[in-house]
């Protein structure tokens, strides 16, 4: 199931997330950050990379950072 979830912010919040975003990574550590009420956790081996998008006359960059999220397996009921 595909899904996307974007939140505008102010200048202000975006660069105090980059900041802890910086830290999280030149320490090794994961990144817990919350979008539109979702909590979401970047785990430490997240591959970073950058993307630019032009559509039309709008220019885009965005800051990525992926990874496989393990599946949750839902636990049988003992008899």
């Amino acid at each position: 199931m595909e899904q996307e979830i974007e939140k505008a912010c102010s200048r202000k919040a975006f660069v105090a997330k980059l900041r802890r975003l910086a830290t999280a990574l030149e320490r090794g550590e994961r990144f817990a950050i919350q979008v539109a009420g979702r909590r979401i956790v970047v785990p430490r081996e997240a591959v970073v990379g950058i993307a630019h998008e032009r559509e039309g006359d709008i220019d885009e960059i965005e800051f990525q950072l992926t990874w496989q999220t393990a599946r949750r397996r839902q636990r049988k009921a003992s008899p």
